[in-house]
This record gives structure tokens, C-alpha cells and sequence, in this order.
């Protein structure tokens, strides 16, 4: 007789099915395209949280934060030196941490990228080198293990149907619908939003209108950084901080930012669910160590499709000629 053996979902209890249980295969494979579907909508979210600074701080002042995945991991490590070496409330930390990471943003932009603004390559190796720097401090510093982990807010778990769902899963949802709201009522509701607006839709106008564009940059950057740390003090507590991850999360915010189209808020929203989904059914049906290949395959397809992004604004080639 002859039995499949399903192994690829670590959810699932892996169980011989023989041809003869048709129905049990037609609900474990069900069950496996559930949970496939849940949890692809909670990582496409991780992934909009993740997209969302990088995104805000290219809109505005142009420039390509390749830092960011440092300071992700920084405002996790920053939370967790606040509430456990430092023994503050856990709120309090969680503020502190974004505070002083949205600083650094601002501090990297005063002192490095204020001088050479405009000269895209010197700003990617600029960024990317104190990205870099940021990362190997904590390594030699000492900052890994499995003991660096930040508190899940409420330890339980629900179900959506037949999926069972841990409510940080839920608050990371939550969060990144809160945080994608927030981002679009600051940028059309507030003065410093739209002075935001100003200086991404056209410099010069602002400029002769009193708009300092370097401050109003310097402040994309600080916030570009604040959400950065938010994004990794949320999604972290699902597993450890580790040092390594700064550079997938940069990955991965690049993929988004580009499918999505730079500048594009819209854009970084539908990018997120494309590839965190195709994220999810690599896991879920092919191997774990494929996941990787996903955002990296998406940016060379859309870059020989559409190079300016599925919502971008840049011209395409046939326009540039």
C-alpha cells in the first residue's frame, strides 16, 4: 500500500496518510493551506512594519538608509539593556529605547550624511559602513545568545478557525496597522507631515516656500530610525535578538521597498504581502532555507519587469532614453 508522508509544516504533526484515507489527506492538506494562509498575513505585516521606516526615510529626504538593519537590532538591544540590566518598568524601557534610537538616526544624519546629501553611492557606503560598525560593536561587546530575548506582552494563544495564533502574532498585526495609520494621518494631517509631502514632491518649491529640507531630512532619518526600533521591540519577542538578523532585516526591507516602488507607501504594503506570503509557501511546501531566495528573486523580477517598482515614480528606462 502505498503512503505519503507530509513533513514540510512544523506546525503540523508529521502522520502517514495511506491511499485509502482520502478524507483524512483532503483535511491535513486543508489544515496545512490554513495555516499557510494565517500565517502568511501575520509575516506579509512583519513585513510592512519592517519596510515602513526604510521607506519613510527614502521618500522624504532621498536617501537609502543602508544603516537601517543596525538600528533595528540596536533599538532591541537598547530595550532590553533598559529593562533587564537596567531594571526599568518594561514601558518605560520599550520608550527609552525608541527615543535613543530615533536619536542615532538623527545624529547619523547631523554629523555624516548632512555633508555628502545628494552623492548616492558616498551615502550607501556611508550608511552601510556605520550599519556595519553598529553590528560588530555588539558582537565584540558580547551581545550573543540565546539569553537576549525581549518579553512577549500576553503569553496565550487563540483560534482563527482551526489555527491556533499566539496573541503576539496578533498585537504584531495590530501594531503594523496602527503604525501604517499613524504614518499616513501624520503625513496628511500634521505641518511637520506635510512639510514632509513638500520636500518629496519637489525640494525646490519648498524650499523658496521656508521649508528647511535638511532639518525636515534629518527628522525622516530619526523617524525612519524610531520605527526601525518599534518593528524589532514588537516582532522580536517572537524568538531571540541576534546580532546576524540586521542584515536579512535589511534584505528584506530593501525587497519590499523596491518591488513596492521607493517612495511608495501604497506600494510597500502590497510588496509585503507578495513576498510574505511567497515566504510562507516556501516554508510551508518547499524547504526553510529557500526563504532567503524569495525577497532576492523578487527584486531581480520586478528590476527586469518594472524597474521602477509596481507604485514608483521613478522613470522607467524606455523614458530615461
Amino acid at each position: 500500500m502505498h503512503c505519503t508522508r507530509f513533513e514540510n509544516n512544523p506546525s503540523i504533526r508529521p502522520a502517514l496518510l495511506c491511499d485509502s484515507d482520502k478524507a483524512g489527506r483532503f483535511f491535513l492538506v486543508l489544515s496545512m493551506l490554513a495555516n499557510t494562509l494565517v500565517y502568511g498575513f501575520v509575516n506579509s505585516v512583519i513585513l510592512v512594519l519592517v519596510a515602513l521606516g526604510f521607506n519613510l526615510t527614502f521618500g522624504i529626504s532621498g536617501v537609502a538608509n543602508f544603516a537601517y538593519g543596525a538600528l533595528y537590532i540596536l533599538g532591541a538591544l537598547l530595550c532590553w539593556i533598559f529593562f533587564n540590566s537596567a531594571g526599568m518598568p518594561y514601558l518605560l524601557a520599550v520608550m527609552l529605547a525608541v527615543v535613543a534610537t530615533a536619536f542615532a538616526g538623527a545624529l547619523m544624519y547631523r554629523f555624516v550624511l548632512l555633508r555628502i546629501r545628494g552623492m548616492v553611492l558616498s551615502e550607501v557606503i556611508a550608511t552601510f559602513g556605520i550599519g556595519l560598525a553598529i553590528l560588530e560593536l555588539f558582537k565584540y561587546l558580547g551581545f550573543i545568545g540565546f539569553e537576549y530575548s525581549l518579553p512577549v506582552l500576553i503569553d496565550t494563544s487563540i483560534e482563527i478557525g482551526q489555527v491556533v495564533v499566539d496573541m503576539q502574532r496578533i498585537f504584531i498585526v495590530i501594531i503594523g496597522i496602527a503604525m501604517a495609520g499613524f504614518l499616513w494621518f501624520f503625513t496628511h494631517h500634521t505641518r511637520t507631515g506635510l512639510r514632509f509631502r513638500g520636500i518629496a514632491q519637489d525640494e525646490r518649491t519648498a524650499l523658496s516656500l521656508g521649508i528647511n529640507s535638511d532639518r525636515v531630512a534629518m527628522l525622516s532619518v530619526s523617524f525612519g530610525a524610531a520605527y526601525a526600533a518599534i518593528a524589532a521591540i514588537v516582532i522580536l519577542p517572537l524568538g531571540t535578538i541576534n546580532v546576524e538578523q540586521g542584515y536579512s532585516v535589511l534584505i528584506n526591507a530593501l525587497a519590499v521597498c523596491i518591488v513596492g516602488g521607493l517612495g511608495s507607501t501604497g506600494g510597500v504594503v502590497l510588496a509585503s504581502f507578495f513576498i510574505g506570503y511567497g515566504q510562507t509557501f516556501t516554508v510551508t511546501y518547499l524547504e526553510s532555507h529557500w526563504v532567503m531566495l524569495v525577497p532576492l528573486i523578487a527584486i531581480l523580477t520586478i528590476l527586469i519587469l518594472k524597474p521602477s517598482g509596481l507604485y514608483g515614480e521613478q522613470k522607467e528606462l524606455e523614458e530615461r532614453i
